[in-house]
């Protein structure tokens, strides 16, 4: 068996199908016969790592693999949202556009844009797939979430005490991103900084999203790599405020200046670039469960819960569903073999 043969033979059918055909021109990969080009892997690349990207070599390819898998992953729930007649129509991408755009002159919106090497016809490209997926989500597993009054009440019983707050606390959430891929970290993107310079345009690149209205507990699940709180959207708990003696003053500042919903700029820690979102504000003594906010909070923190395993879930579903063919990864394999 020659060298090419074993190789296809040990990544298995799906890269067999690669190796068994030569890839269309200027073709990536394709997902169900439509195609992801090169082109279009090279402007996303480009966009979230862009030329000042100290990375060489292998280093490179292994970032644009991981380009790929998401390009991948949004075009395999796009065709469901397809499949589903569920995509966002002109008025839903208008009136996004239009809440983007809002908060800046039109000088501040272009050089937005400019940042993120996107024209006007590109951005609304991009929220029509977001919207349709977003779509896709609420009506395959938001919509289907139910939590009791009973799964409150258990919840309240197994975690009493946490309701009950010696001090006054504060409940925040957060998006770290690290300079130092973390193989515990699991967001939904499977996205990771590999150095300094790729966490800091990360982590501008997810406070422009929020700044333009993008949901924070999304973002977190899908980009933040906090081992523990991605998958719960980013959600720290209740924190109490003596804790905050221990946070550098100008974190503590930029804490202190948030009112509940507000999130913090990027800020530069020991750990990595953080982008914090203060929740609530709780005065210390025991919650009862009687107490709306109580309720609130364990509804939430159970409806992210199910939400976060559902979606994982379902990216397994859709991905087992899909057929795709990444030429781009035969490639490298291949030609490292030869």
């Amino acid at each position: 068996m020659n060298t090419r043969a074993l190789v296809c033979a040990l990544f298995g059918f799906v890269f067999l199908a690669g190796c068994n055909r030569s890839a269309p021109a200027n073709v990536a990969a394709t997902v169900n016969s439509r195609p992801i080009t090169y082109v279009e892997l090279e402007k996303q690349y480009q966009s979230q790592f862009g030329p000042a990207n100290p990375a060489n070599g292998d280093q490179i390819m292994i970032q644009k693999l991981e380009v790929l898998r998401t390009l991948i992953d949004n075009e395999i729930m796009l065709q469901r949202a397809e499949k589903l007649g569920l995509m966002a129509v002109d008025a839903d991408v208008d009136g996004k556009f239009s809440e983007l755009k809002a908060p800046y002159t039109e000088e501040e919106f272009k050089s937005q844009l400019e940042q993120r090497k996107m024209s006007v016809d590109e951005l609304k490209a991009q929220l029509r797939r977001d919207l349709s997926v977003q779509k896709l989500f609420n009506k395959e597993i938001t919509s289907l979430i139910t939590i009791t009054d009973k799964d409150i009440a258990d919840f309240y019983a197994a975690n009493k005490g946490s309701f009950n707050l010696a001090e006054p606390q504060i409940h925040m959430a957060q998006i770290l991103v690290t300079p130092t891929p973390d193989p515990n970290v699991r967001n939904l993107k499977n996205d990771k900084a590999r150095d300094d310079e790729q966490a800091r345009r990360k982590s501008q690149n997810l406070g422009q999203r929020l700044h333009q209205g993008e949901d924070f507990a999304m973002i977190a699940q899908n980009y933040s790599e906090d081992p523990n709180s991605s998958q719960n959207g980013g959600d720290l708990g209740f924190i109490p405020e003596s804790a905050l003696d221990k946070a550098n003053p100008e974190l503590r500042k930029a804490i202190n200046a948030l009112r509940p919903g507000e999130v913090t700029p990027v800020m530069h820690t020991a750990e990595g670039y953080r982008i914090l979102k203060l929740i609530t504000r709780e005065p210390a003594g025991q919650r009862d469960l009687a107490d709306p906010k109580v309720q609130q909070t364990i509804r939430e923190t159970l409806i992210n819960r199910k939400d976060q395993l559902l979606k994982a879930a379902y990216y397994e579903m859709a991905r087992n569903d899909a057929k795709v063919v990444n030429y781009f990864v035969n490639g490298i394999v291949v030609s490292r073999v030869k």
